[in-house]
């Protein structure tokens, strides 16, 4: 297969499992202008599951993209001491985001730690403050776990589910076109794991693949988008070799521990290897998993994007600091405080395809990306970081 061929090819993998939407509100003309609540501001709280490294991105690009609505000031976010800490950011955030229309409520901030007992307490909370106290006009529910929380009829405030792996799986919505309640709102991607594993086989042309993840869990194997893993295998001809590693009710560095146990026993089994959504794989503990899929030659993909591929993993879909994301909820969010019903709003949102490459990763399991893997790249890094 030429060059030219071959590129046309993989940009394909990305049109055939669908066109990409780039804008909110797709059913219904709504208004984004700023606007009060009857000349008050909107009064927004945040819950979430536990910390994890996309929450923070999330919320500052959130931020960010409300600013280029006009709904806040811009402001620039200092670094973090934790990059998975959201309680330090919701804090600096109700101190020093100005804005004439929206209020980020200091006291409606909840978190579980990932912990299951704290989890039904802080849900019966959070419930109990929307139901009784109904001083919070919208609620940022951070991640899975947040998201089949407030994903009920037990409180009607609007709802906006961010940073979910498969909200149709996780059974948070009812479809990708309607979530099933009035006030819930969740952005879905029924495609994207499906695209990178077709992408990463277009690139790498692997028989077997890698793969990690909490297997008793109806949420282990959401994160890991295994339904899609194992229906591509059937159609591509790959083996899939799995290891078991649990992230639930443990520390992270635990869960860290049991990854890489998974990885060392894996490298020499596979030519290919899918880093999921999972605790266990961070920034801090990237080295240390890379190790032996690097001493072994592995090829590796992100399912997370472009920070992990700074931070030595071959490839992935770059996701552009989740600016594009951020915006569709930024929109859904302007357009519910403009009168907008949450459920009529658009739900499904593709991240546009754009390819995420660490030539140094490359080099280092002595991979030589051809012209047209490079040309199809948007993001392409030579070096890689350390946390």
């Amino acid at each position: 297969m030429n060059s030219r061929i071959k590129m046309l090819s993989i940009m394909l993998v990305f049109l055939m499992v669908g066109a990409g939407t780039l804008c909110a509100g797709a059913k219904g003309d709504y208004p984004t202008t700023p606007t009060t609540n009857k000349g008050e501001k909107w009064r927004i709280g945040y819950y979430e599951g536990g910390p994890y490294l996309n929450y923070p991105l999330n919320l500052r690009a959130l931020i960010n993209a409300f600013a280029e609505l006009g709904w806040v000031q811009k402001t620039q976010f200092p670094l973090p001491e934790d990059d998975t800490d959201t309680r330090e950011l919701w804090t600096w955030i109700t101190k020093n985001v100005k804005s004439d229309y929206l209020m980020f409520l200091p006291d409606a901030y909840w978190s579980n730690n990932f912990d299951k007992a704290l989890r039904a307490n802080t849900k019966r909370l959070v419930l109990d403050r929307l139901k009784n106290k109904k001083d919070v006009d919208l609620m940022l529910a951070m991640g899975t776990q947040a998201g089949q929380d407030l994903a009920n009829n037990e409180h009607s405030v609007p709802t906006i589910v961010m940073s979910t792996s498969d909200p149709l799986r996780s059974n948070i919505i009812k479809n990708e076109k309607d979530s099933g309640y009035d006030h819930v709102n969740a952005r879905v991607d029924p495609t994207r794991y499906e695209r990178q594993v077709r992408i990463f086989h277009e690139i790498i042309g692997f028989k077997k693949l890698g793969i990690v993840y909490e297997m008793d869990t109806v949420d282990g194997r959401t994160y890991a988008a295994i339904e899609d893993v194992e229906k591509l295998s059937k159609e591509l001809n790959y083996e899939i070799v799995a290891c078991n590693a649990p992230f639930s009710n443990i520390s992270t560095e635990e869960a860290e521990e049991a990854v890489l146990k998974c990885i060392t026993k894996l490298a020499p089994k596979i030519d290919a290897f899918y880093f999921t959504v999972h605790r266990g794989v961070t920034l801090a503990s990237m080295p240390k998993l890379l190790a032996p899929l690097n001493k072994h030659k592995v090829p590796t993909f992100s399912q997370v994007g472009t920070r992990e591929v700074k931070h030595g993993v071959l490839l992935s879909i770059a996701r552009a600091g989740f600016k594009y994301i951020a915006f569709f909820h930024a929109e859904t969010i302007a357009k519910v405080f403009n009168g907008a019903k949450v459920r009529d709003l658009e739900q499904l949102f593709k991240d546009p395809p754009r390819i995420a490459i660490n030539l140094k990763a490359a080099q280092i399991i002595d991979f030589d990306p051809t012209v047209d893997i490079l040309g199809a790249a948007d993001e392409v890094y030579d070096e890689i970081l350390q946390k």
